[in-house]
């Protein structure tokens, strides 16, 4: 029986043109299919300019889209005993190239992201660095393609005299993003922080990704502070938010209480004016005995074209038909005869009113928000800083992302269960927020996972100096990875310790996983030309063996728990899946790991032999899968275990 490789992949389907839409936006303009995305998706080196409509475009677009379609070719591997609660928690922090471990998480937690919240590096001429290749530790990477000298210290600048200076931030840009949307769920959304360097950019390059039907707005927070001298302060900044289906979200879900709207407005062709007759007894906030006949009020008029307006104990006091440029007269005309009337937006209207001027108004109970694209004041800048000062003991990040604001985000997508992935963690102000947020409303499982590139600190820098020497007094590397995680810890606990009511129920844990190597060797053809090299190589090839890493120890418990994380990843399991270990099976160590969001057990077993009592004894359900190394299995073995479900071998 052939065997099913651990390695083997499956061929893109082809698909009907909405379904294309939604799978790759980026092929489609104007509603119609771009031939130059097209021959790009597919590598194709000719095309028809004249054939292509409006686009964002720059020298290397579409190398940079190679960068989000090539596999994974590193790893994640668990760093014990770094996170905290890490037997319970669902919350992850991955150290490492965020474009790689992109990549390592597409299967496993493709379709499975509510929220992602991004803070990039803005391009304003300084240093960012993000490697758009991986194949050692981030360290060498970095000094072997000449972004740090041996101390680590940046090497690598944009300037804006650079002709590349935009092409480079989106070249960086593009890849992330593309791999970013494949994560979020239909009903998922992305808010990306930026200023106005590259706002117009980043603009069109997400109405190419996310396309231009999924956008949803640009929110603009004031920072109320800026250091800037020139023509103009700079207060704001953006937040850029899609949507990954805007037919899946048409309201926010969330509030309390009673909300007041019009129920007129200007009347124009659009909005013609028409009649509506009202029954006496509608309130009327006016003073008592106020009349009104004719034609009122200014940009949005009415006129009476039978009765009187008359207030009479805070009510009309007789039928009056008016013709304006009504908004919802057939609510209107409902909630008159008796009716309950339920909103667009899933609101119960309570009561249609004149207000003192005659204008006809509603309430609603509130069960939809309505946020204003100003976002509210979140106070200054200063003040998130003094707040990180006071949770770390010193300033160690300049110009931290309020805590209220990504709380506010994600209080108005995620629910219980939900996943918010931030791929600039940064300072972990994203995974603060969430934990405040689970804390404050009682819905509690929301889940994070923040990835942060290692990059060491320059002790050039005063800020960094004073960094280093708190990383000293803990005993952790001169990263930025190990400032965030700190947060992490202390912010978990100042919750806890502000709600103890919730200490057994709040989860203020995280896991860390740290960007390697894969532990598992990529086949390579022989180079050799004598026969035995070449019978060797076909020898390989029809018995799928693809060799584990040299000096990964299965005797090891941390090597196990490393090819364990890389099995689950590559077998679409996430990182907080459950693993338990079980030795009853004729003396076979065998791992069964179960995702919440998966309907199948994943079974492994990294012995050197598989004994047939195993597979004689082991419980398989339809659709679980069991892997196993190549040497360790029989043929008659392998076919047995077939038949009771999917099998696959390293």
């Amino acid at each position: 029986m052939e065997r099913n490789s651990f390695m083997d992949a499956t061929s893109p389907k082809d698909e009907r043109f909405e379904t294309l839409k939604q799978l790759y936006p980026e092929l489609i303009r104007d509603n119609k299919l771009n031939l130059e995305a097209l021959k790009d998706l597919f590598d194709e080196e000719s095309f028809d300019e004249g054939e292509v409509g409006y686009n964002l475009y720059w020298p290397g677009k579409r190398d940079a889209k190679k960068l989000a379609r090539k596999e994974a070719e590193g790893t994640l591997e668990p760093v014990i005993g770094d996170g905290v609660n890490e037997d319970k928690t669902s919350n992850i922090y991955i150290e490492g190239d965020n474009l790689e471990v992109l990549r390592c998480l597409k299967k496993s937690y493709g379709g499975r992201v509510k929220m992602i919240y991004i803070d990039p590096p803005y391009n304003t001429g300084k240093d960012f660095i993000y490697p758009d290749n991986f194949a050692e530790p981030i360290e060498d990477y970095l000094k072997f393609t000449g972004q740090v000298d041996e101390k680590g210290v940046s090497l690598v600048a944009n300037p804006k005299s650079s002709g590349a200076y935009h092409r480079k931030w989106l070249d960086m840009m593009l890849p992330r993003l593309q791999l970013a949307r494949e994560l979020l769920t239909n009903d998922g959304v992305i808010f990306i922080s930026i200023d106005d360097n590259e706002q117009a950019n980043l603009k069109l390059l997400c109405d190419e990704i996310f396309g231009e039907e999924n956008f949803a707005a640009d929110l603009i927070w004031n920072k109320q502070h800026s250091q800037q001298q020139g023509l103009f302060k700079r207060y704001h900044e953006h937040v850029l938010l899609y949507l990954r289906d805007s037919e899946k979200i048409k309201n926010i879900e969330g509030g309390e209480g009673i909300i007041e709207a019009g129920a007129q407005k200007k009347i124009s062709r659009a909005n013609p004016a028409s009649e509506f007759t009202f029954p006496a007894g509608v309130r009327f906030d006016a003073p008592d005995g106020t009349i009104i006949t004719g034609t009122y009020g200014e940009n949005e008029r009415s006129t009476i074209t039978e009765g009187r307006l008359i207030c009479r104990n805070r009510r009309t006091a007789e039928p009056v038909t008016i013709s304006a440029g009504w908004t919802q007269k057939k609510q209107m005309a409902s909630f008159f005869a008796g009716e309950n009337v339920i909103d667009s937006k899933g609101q119960k209207v309570i009561e249609f009113f004149f207000n003192s001027a005659g204008k006809i108004k509603c309430t609603k109970e509130r069960s939809q928000l309505t946020p204003p694209t100003i976002l509210p004041l979140y106070g200054m800048v200063s003040e998130h800083t003094e707040a990180l000062k006071n949770l770390l003991g010193g300033y160690y990040f300049p110009t931290p992302k309020p805590v209220p604001m990504i709380y506010d985000f994600a209080s108005w997508f995620l629910k219980e269960n939900d996943i918010i992935v931030d791929f600039f963690s940064g300072s972990a102000t994203t995974a603060q927020s969430v934990m405040e947020l689970n804390a404050n409303d009682n819905v509690g499982h929301r889940k994070y996972v923040m990835v942060q590139l290692p990059v060491t600190l320059d002790e050039n820098d005063d800020t960094d100096k004073a960094a280093i020497e708190f990383l000293d007094s803990i005993h952790k590397a001169h990263t930025i990875c190990e400032i965030g995680k700190e947060r992490i810890r202390r912010a978990g606990k100042k919750i806890l310790e502000e709600h103890p009511e919730l200490k057994d129920k709040l989860d203020v844990g995280f896991k860390v996983y740290r960007l390697a190597q894969s532990n598992i060797e990529a086949y390579k053809p022989t180079t050799g030309s004598d026969q035995q090299s070449l019978l060797n190589a076909l020898d390989a090839m029809e018995k799928q063996v693809t060799p584990l890493r040299d000096g990964l120890d299965l005797n090891n418990s941390n090597d196990i728990q490393k090819l364990l994380t890389e099995i689950m990843l590559r077998q679409g399991f996430a990182l907080d899946s459950h693993i338990e270990k079980t030795s009853s099976l004729a003396n076979n160590t065998v791992y069964c790991i179960t995702d919440e969001a998966r309907p199948i057990v994943l079974h492994v077993c990294l012995d050197n032999e598989i004994k047939s009592e195993t597979v004689k004894n082991i419980s398989f359900e339809e659709n679980d899968k069991f892997v196993c190394l190549n040497s360790a299995i029989s043929d008659e073995l392998y076919a047995q275990l077939s038949d009771k479900g999917r099998v696959e071998t390293i």
